[in-house]
């Protein structure tokens, strides 16, 4: 393998890394609320090949289960070392104007996109001591995108239990794929719940003509 396929790998594994806690990440608060899954940041280890991977993320999605931001701190470790900070957001953004984190008042900092799919881009910058210090002192991130009208579209997160999941335990691998589990019945019976809906309202358009 040369040097640039081998570069190419390590990014596509970080990325991986990156939104491959999304579906087992939870839902909005009041989703949560209601299925009683655990909310906020927390941390998932894996193994991949000769490489360990450790991803303290939070990640916010809508009532369907939509992802509307996510956020990762990625450390790999053994035959790859390397840290990277990551959000994600939705598909339809501007390029160009990247990602803005703030942390509280603090002066914002632009993140460029590394690389979009159909349903979500990606933005990356190193992840320093600094930033996790930073995160640890602070109350609140406002992650700011563009959107394709050129809207800005800034996301509240809360720093609330990011210090306990940065420097504690991760989460066992059961607890993560019951979070998975239950997000999808949620999103499932929302499907469901939406699809007896729109046929109600078409059998009343039928009545009525």
């Amino acid at each position: 393998m040369n040097m640039k396929s081998q570069k190419y790998d390590v990014r596509l594994s970080v990325l991986a890394a990156g939104v491959a806690g999304v579906l087992a990440s939870g839902l909005s608060p009041a989703a949560a609320q209601q299925q009683q899954i655990p909310q906020g940041w927390f941390k998932a280890c894996s193994k991949q090949a000769d490489v360990d991977i450790c991803n303290v993320q939070n990640i916010l999605t809508a009532s369907n289960g939509q992802l509307v931001t996510g956020v990762s701190m990625i450390e790999l470790k053994g035959k790859v070392n390397r840290k990277v900070f990551q959000v994600t957001v939705p598909s339809g953004r501007l390029i160009p104007p990247g990602i803005g984190l703030q942390v509280d008042n603090s002066k914002a900092q632009k993140l460029d996109y590394v690389i979009c799919f159909p349903d979500r881009c990606v933005a990356e910058i190193a992840l320093t001591d600094q930033l996790v210090g930073t995160f640890k002192k602070g109350t609140e991130l406002t992650l700011t995108s563009v959107n394709f009208q050129n809207q800005q579209n800034p996301i509240k997160v809360s720093l609330a239990g990011f210090t306990g999941a940065f420097d504690g335990e991760p989460m066992k691998q059961s607890d993560l794929e019951d979070r998975q589990k239950k997000l999808q019945e949620f999103v499932s019976k929302n499907n469901q719940d939406f699809a007896k809906k729109l046929k109600e309202e078409q059998d009343k358009a039928k009545a009525a003509n």
